[in-house]
């Protein structure tokens, strides 16, 4: 996996949640994901289960995928979630 070298606050995290035209962010391990342009992420919610804007890693092992979810061509790598 390439991930790029920018580092993603917390706060841009959280920002980047769909609203006022933003990008659609979630973190998981520690890598942050843009997920705007996936069809299951263009409602607010995920499965009415999952606000984007959030590290979802604890919430991964619940899920009905794994991280093969991750390599979907809409999904993008935006960069590493600042520790």
């Amino acid at each position: 996996m390439n991930i790029p070298d920018h580092i993603v606050s917390t706060m841009e995290l959280r920002h980047n949640n769909g609203e006022r035209g933003s990008r659609k962010f979630i973190a998981y391990q520690g890598v942050v994901y843009d997920v705007t342009d996936c069809p299951k992420w263009r409602p607010d919610m995920h499965e009415q289960l999952h606000f984007p804007g959030q590290d979802l890693t604890g919430e991964l092992p619940d899920a009905p995928h794994h991280e093969e979810v991750f390599q979907r061509a809409c999904v993008k790598i935006v960069g590493r979630l600042a520790s």
